[in-house]
């Protein structure tokens, strides 16, 4: 006779319903910090944009709810796949991304002096957006092969070549925040893959020299780079009180919704970005609109669900299986990091308007989707490197 009966089927544990789905290896911070800020963010549109599109007071939350639930599906759906098989279609990952964005220059129409989107039956398809995963993963593809191939030189030119190329054709839409995001992605990957501080020295004197050949030497000598529009409004937020009905107008004004703000919010009496004041408040400043309405405490909620997001990517970035990972991983940490600075500074006058979007708080299905498939990657890689673990417990045990 058995001192431990056997258990009947029916007394087994039953495994969860995320566990059944796939989903039981899904990192629940980085989950939950992503559904948190999209969560908020349809609030935050419902009661700051019911003025903007008359007789559909709820229109952008409707949307932004839309992208959302294809945006999480997407990444639920990504972080199934293991990412590792992404590194056997670089090539054509990285050709899909240079296509893509070639096709504005023969599809799109230009809005506001850009060629940025393309208008698709349902969705206004922005390629650049995508453009950012695909370039992570393609680049990080190649960092690998050329750190085995070439020598330091040579990866260092080829991997600039890489990132900078796509990043040269979205300037040329013109897209100057997209392409500065492109950059950053780049240099986050070569500093992970180990390229020389010499080399990063190289680089940060020629792009000093470019800067201001562009806009001191350049138009000094009358041959100017940048039009007049474009030079006023990159360097608006160093002197925004020389031209308030103009140049600094944006910047200007999101200072006084975020300074009006306080410490809780004026709710239903924020009336600076809810009025019309301030222009393109549910993109571009979007954080100044957290800001009047929820004041200190609401953007200080925010920040914290991106400092979890950007956390969450750094750990992720330790915990993977390879070095792929790791780099795919480093790479969109500096993509949400770069956003949300970028974003957040301009916002508080600290930085130039260059139209880069809050990730996953502003209005934009291309965006929404694209950082769901970008968090994705991330959950991707968390539960490959579960996987991993259990499997090596269970061949020790």
């Amino acid at each position: 006779m058995e001192a431990f009966p056997r258990p009947r089927p029916f007394e087994q544990p039953r495994a969860s319903l995320i566990s059944r789905a796939g989903f039981g290896n899904l990192d629940p911070i980085l989950l939950l910090a992503g559904i948190g800020v999209i969560g908020f963010s349809i609030y935050t549109l419902g009661v700051a944009t019911q003025e903007d599109v008359p007789g559909d007071p709820y229109y952008y939350a409707v949307r932004q709810s839309i992208y959302a639930v294809i945006g999480i599906a997407l990444m639920l759906a990504i972080a199934r796949v293991d990412y590792s098989r992404f590194r056997e279609l670089r090539v054509g990952i990285y050709t899909a991304m240079i296509a893509s964005i070639c096709l504005v220059f023969v599809f799109a129409e230009a809005t506001r002096g850009t060629r940025a989107w393309i208008e698709l039956p349902f969705f206004t398809f922005q390629p650049s957006e995508l453009g950012k995963v695909l370039l992570v993963v393609s680049l990080a593809a190649f960092a690998l092969d050329t750190a085995r191939r070439s020598s330091e030189v040579r990866r260092t030119v080829r991997l600039l070549a890489l990132g900078f190329f796509p990043a040269a054709l979205v300037l040329l839409q013109p897209d100057l925040g997209t392409a500065l995001v492109y950059g950053a992605v780049t240099l986050a990957i070569m500093f992970l893959v180990g390229v020389r501080w010499t080399h990063f020295a190289i680089m940060g004197a020629t792009a000093a020299s470019l800067v201001a050949v562009v806009l001191v030497i350049a138009p000094a000598l009358g041959v100017p780079v940048l039009k007049d529009y474009q030079e006023d409004r990159l360097t608006a937020f160093l002197h925004p009180s020389n031209d308030p009905a103009d140049s600094s107008y944006q910047i200007n004004q999101s200072l006084i919704a975020v300074g009006s703000g306080g410490k809780t919010g004026r709710g239903d009496d924020a009336t600076q970005t809810s009025k019309g004041f301030l222009p393109e408040r549910h993109t571009d400043f979007i954080f100044a609109v957290v800001g009047e309405r929820f004041g200190f405490v609401g953007a200080a909620f925010l920040l914290s669900l991106y400092a979890l997001l950007i956390w969450r990517a750094l750990r992720i970035l330790t915990l993977s299986k390879n070095f792929f990972g790791s780099l795919i991983a480093g790479g969109i940490a500096a993509m949400l990091m770069f956003h949300m600075i970028v974003n957040v500074g301009m916002n508080i006058g600290v930085m130039p308007i260059t139209g880069i979007p809050l990730p996953l708080m502003s209005s934009g299905g291309s965006s929404v989707i694209a950082t769901f498939l970008a968090l994705g990657l991330l959950q991707s890689i968390y539960v490959q490197a579960q996987l991993t673990s259990k499997r090596g417990l269970t061949r020790n045990a």
